[in-house]
C-alpha cells in the first residue's frame, strides 16, 4: 500500500543542492511531492561549504548573515541548527584603520554599532564616535542615509544608476565611501560602489541599516558550514522523504507533457517528474533550459560574475583578541578567527603549538588578485596583517593557503535587474531557483533561500491547492 501511495504522489526533481535547492526540495516534500534532489558535487551547500585540508576543517569562505535575513534564519530553524550559529545581540563591528609605513604603523580602532533607539537614531551614537571620519564627513553620511531612506525600492529606474554616481550626487566623498559605504557594500554586494546597481545597494542599506534597529545584527556559523549545510540538511531532507543523489550531474533535460525527463551523467535510468526545479548557477540553467523557456533567454548568458578570495593563515600564537574585524587603509578587508571552527586544537599542529590561531581573510571584489600565485598573495598579505596586528609581526606562520571562488556571485552592476528571471518559465512544471533569480536581494544566502521558496510557491501542493507565498518572516511555512 505504501508503494502505491508513493507512486500516486506527483514527482519533482530539484537540480542543485545549494541553499536554493535544499529549500525547494524540503518545501515540495512537505507539500506532498515525491522529491529527488540531484547534486553534481559530493556534498550539499552550494558555495557555502566546508572541506578537509589535512587535519583541519576549512570553510571555503566566511559567510555571514544579518538578523533581517529572515528566510535564511527560517531555514536554520527548519534544519534544527539554531544552536549551531551565533547572532549578535546588538550590532558591533570593530573597524581597525592603519596608516604609515610597515615599520611604524599608526593604528586606530573604531566601532560601528547600534543603540536601543528607533531608526535612524540607533546608529547616531556610533557614528558620532567613529574615528575614521571627521565631523563634516559624518554629517555627509547622515545626509546620504536620509536620502537612501527616501528612495523607493520599487522604482525600476534605480537599477540603471550606479551607487557610486548616486553617492557623489548626495555629497559623499572618497573618505565616506571608503570608511562606510564600501566597507559595508563590498562585503555584502561583492563590488565597489561605482560598479553596483543603486537598486541593489539601496535594498541592502535600507533593509540592513534603516528598516529596524536590530536588522543589521551579524550572525555566523559557530561550527563548520558543512555541519549545517550538508550534515543537517542531508538528515532533514532524508527525514522529509527526499531522495538525495550526490555526484549526480544532470546533463540533459527533456520537457514533455505530462512528465519531464532528466538524464544524469554516466547513463542509468533517467528521472521523470511533473515538476523540475533548476536550482543551480545561471550558466547551468542556461545549458539545460529548452529554447524559449524564458523571455529573452539569451540574457542568462550575459550575467557577469564577481570573485571572492579567501586567505587562510595559521600563526603559532594568538594574534587577534576579537572574533573578527574590518580593516581600513589596507588591502585586507575582513578578518575572522577560525581557530575553534577548524578543530585546530585537536590536530597535531595544535598539539605542538597550543596557542596557535587560525585567521581567515575574506576579500571581495578582487578581480585583480583572484588568479595571483599563492607566493605572491603571501608576500602581499602577511606584511599587511603585521601592520594591522602587532603580535602578528613576531609570530611564526605555521600554514598559509588560499581558497578561490572565481564565480562567487553574479555581478551586481547597473542593469542587472533586467537579467534576473522569476521562478516561472514558459514550460509548465519547469521552474528556476538560485540567488541569481529575481529575488530583489543580492547574491547572498538569504537570496538563495528566498528563491527556493519562490519556486516551491509556484507549484500547487499534491492535493492541488495553491499555497500562500512565503514572505520570509523567519518561520518555516507549514
Amino acid at each position: 500500500m505504501t508503494g502505491r501511495a508513493d507512486a500516486a504522489r506527483p514527482a519533482a526533481v530539484v537540480v542543485g543542492g545549494g541553499l536554493a535547492g535544499i529549500t525547494a526540495a524540503l518545501r515540495l516534500a512537505e507539500a506532498g511531492h515525491r522529491v529527488t534532489l540531484a547534486e553534481g558535487r559530493p556534498r550539499l551547500g552550494g558555495l557555502a561549504f566546508s572541506f578537509r585540508r589535512g587535519e583541519l576543517t576549512v570553510d571555503n569562505g566566511q559567510h555571514v548573515y544579518l538578523r533581517c535575513c529572515t528566510a535564511y534564519r527560517g531555514l536554520l530553524e527548519r534544519l534544527g541548527a539554531n544552536r549551531l550559529v551565533h547572532l549578535q545581540e546588538r550590532l558591533d563591528v570593530p573597524v581597525l584603520g592603519v596608516s604609515g609605513p610597515a615599520d611604524a604603523p599608526v593604528r586606530t580602532l573604531g566601532r560601528l554599532g547600534r543603540a536601543a533607539l528607533p531608526v535612524p537614531l540607533h546608529l547616531a551614537g556610533s557614528l558620532a564616535r567613529y574615528p575614521h571620519l571627521g565631523p563634516a564627513d559624518r554629517a555627509r553620511v547622515v545626509r546620504g542615509a536620509l536620502a537612501l531612506r527616501r528612495l523607493d525600492l520599487a522604482d525600476p529606474t534605480l537599477d540603471a544608476v550606479s551607487f557610486g554616481d548616486w553617492l557623489r550626487r548626495q555629497g559623499q566623498n572618497e573618505r565616506t565611501v571608503a570608511a562606510l559605504w564600501d566597507l559595508v557594500g563590498v562585503a555584502t554586494l561583492n563590488a565597489r560602489a561605482d560598479r553596483v546597481s543603486l537598486a541593489l545597494a539601496a535594498m541592502v542599506f535600507k533593509t540592513g541599516l534603516l528598516s529596524d534597529p536590530g536588522a543589521s545584527d551579524i550572525g555566523m556559523a559557530a561550527v563548520p558550514l558543512g555541519t549545517i549545510h550538508h550534515d543537517r540538511a542531508l538528515a532533514e531532507l532524508e527525514r522529509a522523504g527526499v531522495k538525495v543523489l550526490l555526484r549526480a550531474r544532470v546533463t540533459e533535460l527533456k520537457p514533455a507533457v505530462p512528465q519531464h525527463t532528466v538524464r544524469l551523467e554516466g547513463g542509468g535510468e533517467p528521472l521523470t517528474a511533473e515538476t523540475v526545479v533548476l536550482a543551480g548557477a545561471q550558466d547551468t540553467a542556461a545549458e539545460l533550459l529548452p529554447p524559449d523557456a524564458v523571455a529573452r533567454q539569451d540574457r542568462l548568458t550575459r550575467f557577469g560574475t564577481s570573485p571572492i578570495l579567501n586567505v587562510h593563515v595559521v600563526y603559532d600564537r594568538k594574534v587577534l583578541r576579537r572574533p573578527f574585524f574590518a580593516a581600513l587603509g589596507s588591502p585586507v578587508q575582513w578578518v575572522f578567527d577560525r581557530t575553534a571552527h577548524s578543530g585546530l586544537a585537536g590536530t597535531s599542529l595544535g598539539a605542538a603549538h597550543p596557542d596557535a590561531q587560525y585567521l581567515a581573510l575574506s576579500q571581495s571584489a578582487v578581480e585583480d588578485e583572484i588568479d595571483l600565485p599563492v607566493a605572491e598573495l603571501r608576500r602581499r598579505y602577511l606584511p599587511e596583517l603585521a601592520r594591522l596586528l602587532p603580535a602578528a609581526g613576531g609570530a611564526e606562520v605555521l600554514d598559509f593557503f588560499v581558497t578561490r571562488e572565481r564565480t562567487a556571485t553574479f555581478d551586481p552592476a547597473p542593469g542587472t535587474a533586467a537579467l534576473r528571471p522569476g521562478p516561472r518559465t514558459a514550460v509548465p512544471g519547469l521552474l528556476l531557483a538560485g540567488a541569481w533569480t529575481a529575488t530583489g536581494w543580492p547574491a547572498t544566502m538569504e537570496g538563495a533561500v528566498r528563491s527556493g521558496h519562490a519556486a516551491a510557491d509556484a507549484v500547487p501542493a499534491a492535493d492541488g491547492r495553491p499555497r500562500p507565498a512565503d514572505r520570509g518572516d523567519g518561520r518555516w511555512p507549514r
